[in-house]
């Protein structure tokens, strides 16, 4: 019997004297465990959340996606799951499973190597917070030591809930919470059982056993966490197989989901903003603080401002015609096809709703063609290709012809279909404020922002054109000027000796003059020449300090005649913002895009408090000045240039078209007593849009499809008018009366008098009631043309008395 016994000997030794000198490790290891400190105080990187000002997600920054969650508010039947798959025992042992590992050391020793692991929750929460992902013996030890300690101090829910929430799951979701929401959409509580089965079977391997990735692979390892679930007591058959029945949806993985939405927000400028303003307040830790910013966006308004822009960028594409296919590629013939394809579609990306598809077959006769997507053929025709039909003709261009293997764009137009499209080169971009605090209540700053991210709202300087027009005007008003005055629209030219570059004759868009037409109608058709008279008359310089009242910055605007056709440079922000003045009544207010910022714990720790119109904003001009700007901005949009903005049949909307010479700069400034809404289209870098394309017909129509949604429900609403407004028939045969400040009273003229003075009474420039304008700031190098020396003015023809 000695070859029985002498082996039984051996082995009973050498497990002696490795519990021996495991005992011995344990006892010198044991006082160098390190602290529980990060589980006691438990301290997670939490990314940096965006939301809306009514609740919904905008988006996420930081490598962590995580949301703590308390053990309470997990479902049973996840922690059911959970524990089925991953520690059945798990409230039975003292943070080893002894069972568990005996086998897995006996499945080790089979094989020669470390296989097979019998790690515990108490385990796992061991090793993701103190040690490495090492499989050695001593790495285990370690493990097996640190987990009796974590028993010891921590209960068995404290641990299951440190474990819920910092466990990888997959597409850089942490915690259960964030992969509830990441892989389906939805809150912890929303799970059914077939769902948490797949969540619960993620730990073991989540890069590999993905439902979005490998959904395979998720759903073999689903089984298997189900049938643990009835091997454990915690399901009956029944439920079991309705769940293997159950038809799963993902939701692709998306970084905008979260409990509170249902749908995303596109609002990737105004989340691009808000990550700046938390990395200049906390630094690099902004992405792992767990702060919150409420935005004073508006989800519904935003979505507005979103589609609207879209759509209009979009007009203007099809209006210009099909540019040809982003690129070529070859197609193999064999299997290898369909990966070709999906390679090329992977690099180029989605925009969006502008998806990327390969082109299989084209037929001329009648026209159509099959492109490829996802596994799915897609034939386009009649309307939905008409737009690119002449790119089909095997007479077209080469590298803009549709033939098989060209890289294209498809967007679904709902009852209408698929239809090819393209990306569009030409860019938008639109402002809505509160006009009474400068809340800013939708901004979109490009087409979109993973295809340029430059924000055309904040950051792009443009010329106004004429949008600019009406603070020449208000400026005028201080002047002595009133709106029914009558001003020649007459050809005009400015000599080299005056200009001190050449000569200079500025002209109408449409080419054409009116002759002598009122200071109202003059901004209503926005009548260039008209506009440069008035500037000559109050001077340039006059005019640069002016506009500093809006916001304006005037080294920006340089002090020459051009500045009446818009020749300095703005941005859409600075164009709500002085617009905003006419809404309101005369006061500046400063938008502002953050509501508030909260820490990890919900407690404010930053809260906006902007001054409101009429309380303690300032006031910058006349009351008076604002209420018959807002009457000659009325006019522009029931019978001037804005006119199609009567298509919303509102009483209380006015605003100004702008066009840049070239049609390089298409502008519409608009707004309500509430609302003021800038949308401004050009190309990144400035060139002609084509012929026709003015702020009426590139920007004025968005500016209409954001506010009909936006206005539905709000009452009119109009500005009280305040006292010391006069009026008086215009001096021509209309019979009209126009407006003037009390004070600047029209003289009585006798019927033969020779209209040849250019101001009224008061007209010397003082400005009463208004505010003096701040002292200019140095003025820039000169531009062309020159500031403009003493001549002779044509007269004006003032009210009748």
């Amino acid at each position: 019997m000695r070859w029985v016994f002498y082996p039984l000997v051996a082995l009973a030794a050498l497990a002696a004297l490795t519990m021996a000198t495991a005992a011995a490790i344990a006892f010198l290891a044991w006082p160098k465990l390190p602290s529980l400190e990060a589980l006691t105080d438990y301290q997670p990187r939490i990314p940096l959340r965006v939301y809306t000002a009514d609740g919904y997600l905008i988006s996420e920054f930081g490598e962590e996606r995580r949301s703590l969650v308390k053990i309470q508010e997990v479902p049973e039947t996840l922690r059911q799951a959970i524990l089925a798959a991953e520690d059945e025992h798990f409230y039975a042992h003292m943070g080893v499973d002894p069972v568990g590992l005996t086998r897995a050391a006996l499945a080790n020793f089979r094989s020669g190597g470390h296989s097979q692991g019998a790690s515990t929750i108490t385990m796992q929460v061991a090793r993701n917070f103190f040690l490495t992902r090492e499989k050695s013996y001593n790495r285990k030890l370690y493990e097996i030591l640190l987990s009796f300690k974590i028993e010891q101090n921590l209960s068995k829910d404290q641990i299951f809930e440190l474990y819920i929430n910092q466990i990888f799951l997959g597409q850089r979701a942490y915690g259960f919470a964030v992969a509830a929401q990441t892989y389906f959409g939805k809150q912890l509580g929303e799970l059914t059982l077939a769902e948490a089965a797949m969540l619960a079977g993620l730990p073991q391997a989540p890069s590999k056993i993905n439902p979005i990735t490998n959904p395979a692979r998720a759903q073999q390892r689903q089984r298997y966490v189900l049938r643990r679930m009835v091997e454990a007591g915690f399901i009956n058959d029944a439920l079991y197989q309705q769940a293997l029945t159950e038809p799963l949806t993902t939701t692709g993985g998306s970084a905008a989901r979260a409990p509170e939405i249902t749908n995303p927000v596109h609002a990737d400028y105004v989340a691009e903003m808000a990550r700046q303003i938390a990395v200049d307040k906390f630094g690099d830790q902004a992405y792992e603080l767990g702060i919150t910013i409420i935005t004073t966006i508006h989800r519904d308004e935003q979505e507005a401002a979103y589609e609207a822009l879209r759509r209009g960028v979009m007009d203007y594409d099809r209006r210009h015609g099909y540019r040809g296919p982003e690129r070529f590629i070859t197609l193999p013939d064999d299997a290898t096809r369909d990966e070709v394809i999906a390679d090329t579609i992977a690099e180029v990306g989605d925009f969006g709703d502008l998806y990327a598809a390969v082109v299989l077959n084209v037929r001329t006769a009648p026209p159509a063609v099959e492109v490829y997507r996802n596994g799915q053929t897609i034939r386009i025709s009649g309307d939905g290709l008409k737009f690119a039909t002449p790119m089909l003709s095997e007479t077209a261009p080469q590298t803009r012809r549709i033939r098989r293997g060209a890289v294209v764009r498809i967007r679904n137009d709902g009852d209408k279909g698929w239809a090819l499209t393209q990306l569009p080169d030409v860019q938008s971009a639109l402002l809505s404020i509160d006009a009474q605090n400068g809340e800013v209540r939708a901004l979109v700053g490009g087409f979109d922002f993973n295809l340029n991210k430059f924000n055309h709202v904040t950051q792009a300087q443009r010329q106004p054109g004429s949008s600019f027009k009406p603070f020449i005007y208000s400026a005028s008003l201080e002047k002595g000027l009133a709106p029914g005055l009558l001003l020649p629209d007459e050809p005009l030219t400015y000599p080299a000796g005056v200009t001190g570059s050449k000569t200079w004759s500025p002209h109408n868009s449409d080419g054409k003059f009116d002759g002598w037409m009122t200071m109202r109608d003059a901004l209503a058709k926005s009548k260039n020449v008209v506009a440069v008279r008035v500037l000559e008359r109050i001077t340039p310089a006059y005019v640069q300090d002016y506009i500093g009242r809006f916001g304006f910055d005037s080294a920006s605007h340089p002090p020459y005649l051009t500045m009446a056709l818009g020749a300095g440079s703005v941005t859409p922000w600075e164009m709500a913002t002085a617009y905003a003045v006419f809404a309101n009544g005369g006061y500046r207010i400063t938008p502002y895009v953050i509501k508030e910022i909260r820490d990890n714990t919900d407690q404010v720790i930053a809260r906006a408090d902007p001054p409101f119109a009429g309380e303690s904003a300032p006031r910058v001009i006349d009351p008076r000045n604002a209420w018959i700007m807002n009457t000659m901005l009325q006019d522009v949009t029931r019978r001037g240039t804005a006119a199609r903005s009567r298509v919303l049949n509102r009483s209380d909307i006015a605003g100004k078209t702008g066009t840049t010479n070239d049609y390089v700069d298409a502008w519409f400034c608009g707004y309500t007593p509430d609302i003021v809404a800038v949308v401004w289209t050009g190309f990144s870098r400035p060139h002609n849009m084509g012929r026709g394309e003015t702020g009426s017909s590139a920007s004025l129509p968005t500016w209409i499809n954001y506010m009909r949604p936006t206005l539905n429900g709000l009452p009119e609403r109009a500005l009280p008018r305040p006292p010391g407004i006069k009026s008086a028939p215009v001096a021509d045969e209309s019979g009209r009366q126009d407006f003037y400040y009390a004070e600047n009273e029209p003289p009585e003229l006798p019927e033969d008098y020779v209209l040849d003075p250019f101001l009224l009474p008061g007209a010397a420039g003082d400005h009463r009631d208004a505010p003096q304008p701040p002292l200019p700031p140095a003025l820039p190098a000169p531009l062309t043309p020159a500031p403009v020396e003493e001549r002779i003015l044509p007269p004006l023809r003032p009210l009748r008395p």
